[in-house]
């Protein structure tokens, strides 16, 4: 079974659709599987990650900005793909390091998620994206 997730960003940083995916989940009928979701995008990734705590997402934000800041940044001046904005390169760069894909199992009807968990597209652009990302679900 697959579904697609439609999910519209504002620029950089951390959208959460966990309730998304669980309402697409209850339609499936599957009690037991494997869920798997890949976004379809080079510029953003996707995380499981801490749902309770918005500084938790700010603070990620700032330290992969920081790790990888934009080509204006004069740490950065050894990159070559800029005509798209500073963002793009150091974009890419953080989808290479971060997640595209996860893997999650579904017991009971439900995603086997932690208690604070969230599943989040992490949009690592300036620019409004919308993004999309394809869930397939193994039973």
């Amino acid at each position: 079974m697959a579904g697609l997730f439609k999910i519209s960003t504002n620029g950089q940083g951390l959208y959460e659709f966990t309730d998304q995916v669980q309402s697409w989940l209850r339609r499936q009928g599957t009690d037991e599987g494997l869920l798997t979701l890949f976004v379809r995008h080079t510029s953003c990734s996707l995380l499981i990650q801490e749902n309770a705590d918005p500084e938790v997402q700010t603070d990620l934000r700032n330290f992969f900005h920081r790790l990888v800041p934009p080509t204006t940044d004069p740490s950065m001046s050894y990159l070559t793909h800029t005509y798209e904005g500073p963002d793009d390169m150091p974009a890419h760069i953080k989808s290479a390091i971060l997640p595209v894909n996860l893997a999650i199992p579904v017991t009971s009807g439900r995603m086997a998620l932690g208690t604070w968990q969230g599943i989040y597209l992490f949009e690592h652009r300036n620019a409004p994206h919308q993004r999309q990302v394809v869930a397939h679900l193994s039973r």
